[in-house]
């Protein structure tokens, strides 16, 4: 992809070991995180990229981020623990939840936080449709990699970036073993309304060029008692979103208990293997509401040749 950030994207020098390294700018912040004017050494060592592709150990003292701003959006919702159901036997592929995604989050349409994939298990079955947030994963290895703590998790287990904080180092996307998240290249074209409105970690807007982005969980609908967009907007009631700790959630039209739905649909978590445990569920496509094929309504032959071929289907 090109490079659209000659601005933000510069190469500064930083002494480590026996000499100095160019390091690899990315985002918006990196260039005041590493211009720490009174460096202290603290021998905690972090990880940064060099301009050549390399990783090098600098000293956590050299990186100096802004202060936080914004701390409630950082210790989430008091006694809450939200969680997230998707029904794989209601997916149709009708993508209205993500066109409500990028609505609320100001995404143009390229820039996706929910990944659309036709699956099957065996070559005996028939696909299915499986949507993707990020899992907000109560194990989460992007948090463990940033090295200035934009990413975090909160009390309500709920992962957010902070872009105020963030440098574009991209760590993050390397570690989410689920490719969650998405890398703001452009400068987002804003709704005019967008330019008076302070920047905040639980709407993720307004976006910022040279950061990182993903699925948020709309923590500022939930503070306002209201459902996520992709919930709201899907017309055939995939999506259930609640509160573990109340064992209630809901798709907006049917309310039902969290723990009883996971039990008696046999719900699981994708690739539970890995030990990130996810704060999404997905219920198994059974009873299918829709065939898989009109998940194809609207797209490009090369893109249903792309989903088909990778479901491997051969019709």
């Amino acid at each position: 992809m090109k490079n659209k950030l000659p601005s933000r994207r510069k190469f500064l020098k930083l002494g480590v070991a026996a000499g100095a390294s160019a390091l690899f700018v990315g985002g918006s912040n990196m260039l005041s995180a590493l211009t720490n004017n009174d460096p202290k050494e603290t021998g905690e060592k972090v990880k940064v990229l060099t301009q050549d592709g390399k990783l090098v150990d600098v000293d956590k003292g050299h990186l100096c981020c802004p202060p936080v701003s914004n701390k409630e959006a950082r210790q989430g919702i008091p006694d809450k623990k939200m969680v997230m159901v998707i029904d794989l036997a209601k997916c149709r592929n009708a993508r209205k939840c993500l066109q409500g995604c990028q609505s609320m989050h100001m995404l143009p349409p390229h820039m996706e936080w929910i990944k659309f994939y036709l699956m099957r298990d065996t070559e005996d079955q028939a696909p299915y449709w499986f949507p993707k947030p990020c899992l907000h994963c109560n194990n989460p290895p992007c948090v463990k990699v940033c090295p200035v703590g934009a990413t975090f998790k909160r009390t309500d287990g709920i992962v957010l970036i902070d872009n105020d904080r963030c440098i574009g180092c991209k760590f993050c996307m390397a570690a989410c073993p689920y490719s969650s998240r998405v890398f703001n290249w452009e400068e987002p074209k804003l709704p005019k309304v967008a330019h008076k409105q302070p920047y905040s970690p639980e709407t993720s807007t307004p976006p910022k060029i040279g950061t990182v982005s993903k699925c948020d969980f709309c923590p500022d609908m939930v503070r306002k008692g209201e459902l996520p967009a992709c919930v709201k907007s899907c017309p055939n009631g995939v999506f259930y979103y609640g509160d573990k700790n109340e064992d209630a959630v809901t798709n907006g039209t049917d309310t039902v208990l969290f723990s009883e739905l996971l039990e008696s649909r046999a719900a699981y978590r994708f690739m539970e293997e890995l030990g990130t445990e996810p704060s999404v569920y997905y219920l198994p496509a059974v009873d299918r509401a829709f065939d898989y094929k009109t998940g194809f309504e609207g797209l490009s032959e090369d893109e249903i040749a792309l989903y088909k071929k990778e479901a491997k289907i051969t019709e």
